[in-house]
């Protein structure tokens, strides 16, 4: 009969092999870690650069006031999934630096409370940096019941620091748009 030699794994193979499969699981934790944390990160990434005409959140100004006017759009969009019918504040000229505040109006349409948020972008995108909310409805979920219909509020200004970006030299206008969403919560 034959014999059987089993062959005993080196402790030195083994801790190398015990050291590479933590590694990977390590890998693998931190990956499934960073893809949850894509999004949060992301838009703290905007917000902070302006990246993708993200506005920036502001307490205040405190640059003051310059003589060069900027007017200001608003623009509403509302996804098939949400109930509610969205009316844009009226277009704002103003000087830059200078703290405005307008209203976007939403009422709900159905018979049931709705929660919905919503999403904003800035055009041009490279002005996205230099615009500024102090206060906005889309830093919270809104429900809204049967029927209603409230003022949205928006504290803005624009950076008088754009005077000073040479490619925004023949920019005279910028737009706000929100994209308005059924939010995962039904109600209140």
């Amino acid at each position: 009969m034959a014999e059987l030699h089993y062959n005993s794994i080196d402790p030195t193979v083994a801790r190398r092999n015990k050291r590479v499969a933590m590694t990977g699981l390590f890998v693998a934790a931190s990956m499934v870690g960073l893809a949850y944390a894509s999004v949060p990160l992301y838009n703290i990434f905007c917000q902070v650069t302006g990246f993708g005409g993200t506005p920036g959140k502001a307490t205040d100004n405190p640059k003051g006031v310059i003589d060069r006017e900027m007017t200001v759009r608003f623009d509403s969009n509302v996804a098939n999934d949400l109930a509610w019918s969205v009316e844009p504040a009226v277009a704002i000229t103003d000087k830059i630096g200078a703290v405005d505040t307008v209203n976007y109006i939403a009422t709900n349409n159905s018979d049931k409370p709705i929660t919905g948020m919503a999403v904003f972008n800035v055009s041009p995108e490279k002005a996205g940096v230099y615009f500024n909310k102090i206060e906005c409805f889309c830093f919270t979920e809104q429900t809204l019941q049967p029927g209603e219909t409230v003022d949205m509020p928006i504290v803005f200004f624009v950076d008088p620091e754009l005077d000073q970006n040479q490619e925004l030299d023949t920019i005279r206008e910028i737009t706000l748009s929100y994209t308005f969403y059924a939010s995962d919560n039904e109600g209140s």
